[in-house]
């Protein structure tokens, strides 16, 4: 499984991006992001799947962009152009991968700014090749392990939240993922894009730089649970029978 997380916020991007994946019963860390960058021309992508079809994929888009048979200005081509390497994968190999009991499951994110492109964009890719792109109204999108991170996110981020406290939610959102997925592990790759600056930048993050950081969540989360107003739980609890053992020590009757 992947924890890839895009967002979308009005300064920019933030990409984020776990590094672990499963080759039958053994982990190996790799690469989930690429970006490609040159001129006024800035996109990342971020894929989740298989990773034989993600690299094929990618080896595909990376061909057409390095030939000059597909030149784009706006994001959306681009978008379009990795979408037909997807379906080309698909035709190639999904019927091999299908009777060998293995699932066509390539999801990919693509953010990014083109030069003629008025803002920042964010795009979710499916396998079948068709694409949405994330609005202001839900700013991000999680592909692979998402049931984790999601609440928090939806808890907390929005449009207009600045860039640090978007990736600051976004990292709690990958620890609450792999506290919680033996699938999903460090180190994770940032990726950060400021809008019209057409300039990507990218981090990686090995567990022992944001250990003091997960530490910390944890002991607040501890802390803020143990604060919770609790009169409607003391009302609950003191309708149950009292616990036998109790009252019988408190009456001097030795317990059996």
């Amino acid at each position: 499984m992947t924890f890839c997380l895009g967002m979308k916020v009005e300064d920019g991007l933030i990409g984020i991006a776990d590094t672990r994946v499963t080759t039958g019963m053994e982990f190996i860390t790799a690469r989930k992001v690429s970006i490609h960058q040159h001129g006024r021309h800035s996109m990342f992508l971020m894929t989740s799947g298989l990773r034989s079809v993600r690299d094929k994929a990618v080896t595909y888009f990376d061909e057409a962009i390095s030939e000059g048979d597909q030149t784009f200005d706006k994001l959306f081509k681009a978008v379009n152009v990795f979408a037909t390497q997807i379906r080309r994968v698909a035709q190639e190999d999904k019927d091999a991968l299908d009777r060998a009991g293995l699932n066509f499951n390539l999801h990919a994110l693509v953010g990014g700014q083109l030069e003629n492109d008025q803002e920042h964009k964010l795009y979710l890719i499916y396998p079948q090749g068709n694409w949405v792109e994330v609005s202001e109204g839900t700013p991000y999108c999680i592909i692979g392990e998402s049931g984790y991170g999601k609440p928090l996110l939806d808890r907390v981020l929005r449009y207009d939240t600045s860039m640090d406290l978007a990736m600051k939610v976004g990292f709690l959102a990958f620890d609450a993922t792999r506290t919680s997925s033996t699938s999903v592990e460090y180190p994770i790759d940032i990726v950060l894009y400021r809008h019209d600056t057409f300039d990507i930048i990218e981090h990686r993050f090995e567990k022992e730089d944001l250990a003091e950081i997960s530490s910390w969540w944890q002991s607040s989360i501890y802390a803020s649970v143990e604060k919770l107003p609790s009169k409607w739980a003391d009302r609950l609890l003191e309708s149950l029978p009292k616990d036998k053992r109790s009252v019988a020590n408190n009456s001097g009757t030795p317990s059996t």
